[in-house]
């Protein structure tokens, strides 16, 4: 079988930056209360009623059946209308397509026990869906000259498909349960070239549970902590660290009083849990030294992403000087290494 990632040829980047600042223009309405939770829908957040249940709730209010959605595009946005594109005809398969994993977690009721906001397994794969995935295919198509897919794509680890998509994306894992034909099917993806990029989990705890799952996949594996020296941060956009400095909070327990340059202050309002403070990007490595897992732990980049038409000074302050830089870096780089 053709290694996953040499599917996927992509041509030279257009730069628009200046500065090192990515010149997004924001698009969305420029909605001034931050903590508002998704227009889509009901608001709050989602879940789903039992474990083996495949319906589940989003953010947005919206039910969606985990077992018959396929794109992005069929459900309703939770933040602010998201966009639409098209691409020229004839060329539906020439594209990037943004691919995010349905999964369950230990505990998709809800916690058994105590936990904070924002925290715990009743937060799934469904976080910032399906905003965040469609609001990053645009600004990647209007970025680069990488084309993208309009749709977007969800699907599970277990389904056929999931080779024609050299790129993963997998949100809020800490409690991941994976059964044994998706650590069979996982394990084969990445050890064919496919990579996964995994985003918005906190503490140590929400870490271990993680790795544990991870080590199933690839046994033995251990990981590499990235500082922003790292080609990741340069290769399209430079972004300038240091690492703590590039942590994104969830738009609605920003603490917009924060100073960084005091150790007593904190970036966001709540506790996420021992372990929670600091940001980190590790990667796993295959044999060949190219990054199959790239996680990125303590940090809510898809935030920037979905919410980035809501409040103006989120936007500029996260969206725009980070989480769409690193978004676009990580893709060029995975893609093309």
């Amino acid at each position: 079988m053709m290694t996953l990632r040499k599917a996927l040829k992509i041509t030279s980047v257009l730069l628009f930056a200046a500065g090192g600042v990515a010149g997004f223009a924001q698009f969305g309405p420029n909605d001034p209360n931050r903590f508002r939770f998704g227009s889509g829908g009901s608001g709050g957040y989602g879940g789903r009623g039992n474990y083996y249940s495949p319906i589940i709730r989003t953010e947005g209010g919206v039910l969606v059946n985990e077992d018959s959605v396929r794109t992005a595009r069929e459900t309703a946005p939770n933040s602010t209308d998201t966009p639409t594109w098209i691409n020229r005809p004839g060329f539906e398969n020439d594209v990037f397509t943004f691919a995010r994993v349905i999964f369950k977690s230990k505990d998709d009721s809800g916690y058994l026990g105590t936990y904070n906001w924002g925290a715990g397994p009743h937060l799934n794969w469904w976080v910032d869906f399906p905003d965040a995935d469609l609001n990053f295919s645009l600004r990647l198509q209007q970025m680069t000259s990488i084309r993208t897919d309009p749709d977007g794509r969800v699907l599970k680890l277990t389904d056929p498909n999931l080779n024609n998509y050299p790129f993963l994306y997998m949100t809020h894992p800490g409690y991941i349960k994976l059964s044994d034909a998706e650590v069979t099917a996982l394990s084969r993806y990445l050890r064919n070239g496919g990579v996964l990029l995994i985003n918005d989990f906190w503490s140590a705890l929400e870490w271990k549970n993680f790795e544990t799952q991870m080590q199933r996949v690839l046994p033995g594996r251990t990981w590499t902590e990235l500082e922003t020296d790292h080609p990741i941060f340069n290769c399209v956009y430079k972004i300038e660290g240091p690492m703590q400095r590039l942590q994104v909070p969830t738009m609605q327990f920003w603490d917009r009083s924060f100073d960084p340059n005091n150790p007593n202050s904190r970036l966001q309002q709540v506790n996420r849990g021992e372990g929670s403070e600091k940001k980190h990007i590790r990667a796993w490595h295959d044999d060949r030294q190219r990054i199959s897992i790239l996680a990125i732990h303590n940090s809510d980049v898809a935030d920037g992403w979905e919410r980035e038409g809501e409040y103006e000074d989120y936007f500029k302050t996260f969206s725009e000087k980070i989480a769409y830089p690193l978004g676009v870096n990580i893709v060029f780089y995975l893609m093309t290494h």
